[in-house]
């Protein structure tokens, strides 16, 4: 792990990599060095926040030791990154930018933070209990060592996958917007449920439980996905008619231009 590490930018995100290093002591508070927007996100932090980090606001003169960092965090909001400005005359060598701006390429990283080499990451919001999953590509340059470094700040929050860039759109589109498109089959699913004369509650925790139940047979037995459509689906019974349904409302179908449009999306703020 890192000696020291700026991060700009303070969201959930950005609390959920940081706080499992600091839970195991990986790395220390008073090593940690944070750059906010204002002076009421810096108040925020300094109650709120259960560590004694460093914060500083980004229009202070003391902005200068996070930037002086050699491993810097990017997590501000996509909209924000035109208004970042790199401190100028960066004492320290080797700098790597770790970015999770959705988006931005590395070109343009590379293009903005001329001093430092890239590593753009993809992650999603189930890091924030520990059940993440991160796609990583590299910039020009890169050591071995960075690549570690970069890693092992993901690793106890997420499962870490290796890409060239090309492929974080797809990886954008699958995990860090797949979760709001679960979460509305899940409503859905649940609201069917309430139709049916099950409590609200109820329902949703039935649904709930039974796509962990269905996840976890697919997994344990290793069956594919059409194997276990399959063995619920008798001639002439509740499953296919359900399916029926779902067919002649093309959900397949708009599942799957779901995906692709989030993933078209992400290459157009690209």
């Amino acid at each position: 792990m890192t000696d020291k590490i700026a991060i700009i930018g303070f969201g959930n995100i950005a609390k959920a990599i940081i706080t499992p290093l600091l839970d195991k002591k990986l790395i220390q508070p008073n090593n940690v060095y944070c750059l906010v927007k204002s002076e009421k996100s810096l108040k925020k932090i300094k109650e709120d926040y259960k560590y004694d980090i460093n914060v500083y606001e980004s229009s202070s003169q003391d902005s200068k030791k996070v930037w002086d960092c050699q491993v810097k965090l990017l997590s501000v909001k996509p909209q924000h990154f035109k208004d970042i400005v790199e401190a100028d005359n960066i004492r320290t060598k080797d700098n790597l930018l770790v970015s999770i701006l959705a988006g931005v390429s590395i070109e343009r990283l590379t293009q903005k933070f001329s001093n430092h080499k890239i590593a753009r990451v993809v992650t999603n919001i189930p890091i924030t209990v520990g059940k993440g999953l991160t796609g990583i590509a590299w910039g020009e340059k890169i050591t071995k060592d960075e690549k570690l470094v970069t890693k092992n700040l993901f690793e106890n929050t997420s499962k870490v996958y290796e890409f060239t860039e090309e492929y974080l759109d797809i990886f954008l589109a699958l995990t860090s917007s797949g979760p709001a498109i679960i979460a509305l089959i899940i409503e859905a699913l649940s609201d069917g449920g309430l139709s049916g004369g099950l409590p609200k509650m109820l329902s949703e925790e039935l649904v709930m439980e039974m796509i962990l139940g269905t996840i976890s047979l697919i997994k344990e037995k290793k069956l594919t996905t059409s194997e276990l459509k399959n063995l619920v689906t008798s001639p002439g019974g509740t499953t296919i008619s359900a399916l029926r349904v779902l067919e002649r409302k093309s959900i397949r179908s708009a599942l799957i231009e779901s995906i692709v449009s989030a993933s078209n999306r992400s290459k157009e703020f690209s």
